[in-house]
This record gives structure tokens, sequence and C-alpha cells, in this order.
């Protein structure tokens, strides 16, 4: 029970964050439209995507909506049925529900999301918070299972493994 009042907490206090910085964003950035931030590096420029990541589905509110509500329910029950063992995995998950929600919650009462991190040495997309923690939480359970595939090699191999890495 512990573990499922932790991690609402956690989960509420990110996307509380989230809101935050896009509520700032819509306040302070949209009447100027960027700010720089690291000159040649990255500036904070307002930006409202209808879309996915890179402004995929772009218009598609009713479907993005709908997707990212049936994902949400179905991390939120892996975590509360399943409960995966290694805690890499499990942080990795609420991860992605976090920054799943934060972006739902745009699309569900804006219609589009608040973007606001513009990389200027690279060509990329505008993202925002609830971007970076989907990303990190996939590339954590990427790297989980990289290290599910070697603790099962060594253990097949028959080295000696207590399960932890």
């Amino acid at each position: 029970m512990a573990t499922v009042l932790i991690t609402a907490a956690v989960v509420a206090l990110l996307v509380i964050l989230d809101q935050a910085i896009k509520l700032w964003a819509t306040a302070v950035l949209a009447p100027v439209g960027a700010m720089l931030l690291i000159p040649g590096v990255v500036e904070l420029r307002y930006y409202l995507n209808d879309g996915a990541a890179f402004s995929s589905f772009s218009g598609q509110q009713l479907f993005l909506i709908v997707f990212t509500s049936v994902a949400m329910v179905a991390i939120a029950a892996y975590l509360l049925i399943k409960r995966p063992a290694r805690k890499l995995e499990y942080w990795a998950w609420v991860l992605v529900l976090a920054g799943g929600i934060g972006n739902w919650i745009d699309r569900v009462f804006n219609h589009q999301v608040v973007d606001y991190i513009n990389f200027l040495f690279i060509r990329f997309a505008i993202f925002n918070l609830a971007d970076v923690l989907v990303c990190t939480g996939i590339g954590l359970l990427v790297l989980n299972l990289i290290l599910e595939e070697l603790a099962a090699k060594k253990k097949a191999s028959g080295e000696k493994t207590d399960g932890t890495i």
C-alpha cells in the first residue's frame, strides 16, 4: 500500500510540475514568443502542438486523447496488478505515466499541447517536461530490457548471479 501511495504522490508531483511550467510558458513566453536560455544551445519558445511527437497525428485530438487514455489506464493497471520486480522498470513506467497524463491534460482541456524547450544547435522538435518524462521512461525501459537479457545470459552460462544489477 505504501508503494501505491508513494507512486501516486510522485506521479501527481510530476504532473503538477509539468502543468505549472506550461502555465508559466503560456503567461510569460506566449507574449514574447521566445527567451534565449543558453546562447546557441537552447531557448524557451512558446509553441502549441496539436499533434503528438514531431507533430505526428496533427489535428487528430480525439484519437490522441483516446489512445493516451487507454495507454495510461493500462500502465496504471500494470503497476498496480503486476508490480514489476525490478525497481528500474517500475519507476520507468511511473515516468511514462506522469508524462502521458501531463500531455493528456493539455489535449483534453486545450486541444493542444504547450511545448517550450527548443534546442538551437540541432533541428529538433520543440518539446516539454512531459515529453522528457516519457522519453526518459522509455529509455529506462530499454535499459532494463538490456540488463535483464544480460542477467539471463549470465544465468544460462552458469555464472553466479544474485539477480541484482
